[in-house]
């Protein structure tokens, strides 16, 4: 499924455009994988870096893969911001795993793994974990927040009005780089995980409830952040595109404000291969990324 302009253009929204990740999430890793600041971590489509920096100063050394170099240039900009050392970036492709990268105490896959081929991987995967590693699966939406009429400090951002305005630009079938995805990303992860050896899942619900408030800026770099909405997807209409984007925003928040209730996390946590073991179905879904 991926081709190198998935992204293309969206690595620069990034920082805005998604919420961070909530510190009980971090919390929540850390204690169910007994980190102690040894072993070393693999972060497969880590991006710009989001959730590979959070969990770096649990680890003696963290290893971040990608196969878009925007992504891979804003994750080291964000470690240098971040004063994080004991982190390396790697351009490579998930399928192309192992590479070299050796062992480890963790893996994570934070919303990406529906975009590799996921047999290949799970089983490339498994052997690169240590026998008491893990692998760490984050379900989560960081674009937008939940819908709802409760009060907030200031308007819930027009999401239906701002996919209207996609579709009407884009068409009505969800774009992916090259390529249309009339079904959405595919489903069934927790399967191949099974056929693939491992034993889980463990299961952990975390954050969801937090107000964020946004600017105007933050809500268009949340729309140029997603694939199906990524700036080369509009070609020489993006100007016309993030003008009436503007527009609709400005119409709905005159003062460029706006906020947001965070979405609950899962996270959904796989053993190498002992004895095996039952699943159940998960209840959560990566929306975007």
């Amino acid at each position: 499924m991926w081709d190198e302009t998935l992204y293309a253009g969206s690595a620069a929204y990034y920082a805005a455009g998604r919420m961070p990740y909530p510190k009980e999430m971090v919390d929540a890793v850390r204690a169910a994988l007994s980190l102690d600041g040894g072993g070393r971590l693999l972060d497969v489509g880590c991006g710009p870096g989001s959730l590979t920096l959070l969990l770096a100063p649990f680890f003696a050394a963290v290893v971040g893969v990608d196969a878009d170099r925007d992504m891979l240039a804003h994750a080291r900009d964000q470690a240098a911001r971040a004063g994080v050392t004991n982190a390396s970036w790697h351009h490579l492709r998930a399928e192309h795993l192992p590479g070299g990268l050796g062992r480890f105490r963790a893996v994570s896959f934070a919303q990406s793994f529906h975009w590799f081929d996921r047999p290949r991987v799970a089983a490339a995967v498994r052997g690169m974990l240590e026998p008491d590693g893990a692998w760490v699966h984050v379900y989560a939406t960081t674009h937008q927040g939940v819908p709802g009429r409760d009060p907030l400090p200031y308007p819930r951002p027009p999401r239906d009005a701002v996919s209207a305005l996609v579709t009407r630009y884009l068409g009505p079938v969800r774009r992916a780089g090259q390529g249309r995805l009339p079904a959405g990303t595919p489903s069934g992860e927790e399967e191949i995980m099974v056929a693939a050896g491992y034993r889980g899942p463990e299961r952990v619900q975390v954050g969801g409830g937090s107000v964020v408030e946004r600017t105007e800026d933050d809500v268009v770099a949340s729309i140029f952040s997603l694939s199906g909405s990524a700036p080369h997807l509009f070609g020489e209409r993006v100007a016309d595109f993030e003008r009436d984007l503007r527009a609709l925003l400005r119409a709905a928040s005159p003062d460029g404000w706006f906020a947001e209730r965070t979405r609950e996390i899962e996270l959904v946590i796989w053993r190498p291969p002992r004895d095996g073991g039952g699943h159940t179905a998960s209840r959560y879904s990566s929306e975007e990324y």
